[in-house]
């Protein structure tokens, strides 16, 4: 795992257009979050914070327990959630793109699946409240109807009942 640092900074890059973590001198993660999506804070602290760097080392933990992703993977996927949790301004619901969840047994797991018209796919949920969830995707790319897709950890707001639980047996046949 990529150990947190506080020479770690937030960089706002006009010329990407995106949010950028300067992790080193030879290393930048570059997020698919565009400047107009970021809270006024990402501009005027850009140091990497304690908070984020507990949520980092949570999620990356979490993770870990999947048996998934590589540590190159979990390291990419933890810092695009806590860019989401913490730079990020609030996004609007879209479940419509989105089939209800008609189940019962229920999600109990951070990563989910969601199903649109177009596909299903493994989300990760970022944020939760009662009625609704902030989840970044962990697909290359996921449709969500003939003309709109999502690229790679780019959040969107689902209500709850859009939540599929990940299956037990859907992990293990992908860790097999």
């Amino acid at each position: 795992m990529l150990q947190a640092s506080k020479q770690w900074q937030w960089i706002s890059c006009a010329k990407k257009n995106r949010l950028l973590l300067d992790l080193n001198e030879d290393m930048q993660l570059c997020t698919p979050y565009k400047l107009r999506q970021l809270t006024d804070s990402t501009f005027k602290n850009p140091y990497f914070s304690l908070e984020d760097a507990a949520f980092y080392e949570q999620v990356y933990q979490y993770l870990v327990q999947f048996k998934l992703w590589n540590p190159a993977q979990l390291c990419q996927i933890s810092l695009n959630a806590t860019a989401v949790k913490f730079q990020l301004k609030p996004v609007l619901a879209k479940s419509w793109f989105f089939e209800q969840y008609t189940g019962s047994t229920p999600s109990t797991e951070a990563v989910i699946n969601l199903t649109s018209k177009a596909q299903s796919g493994e989300f990760l949920i970022v944020e939760h409240s009662s009625d609704a969830s902030v989840c970044i995707n962990l697909s290359e790319n996921f449709q969500l109807d003939d003309n709109l897709s999502l690229v790679q950890f780019e959040a969107i707001r689902v209500l709850n009942n859009r939540v599929h639980p990940l299956l037990n047996q859907h992990i293990h046949s992908k860790i097999a």
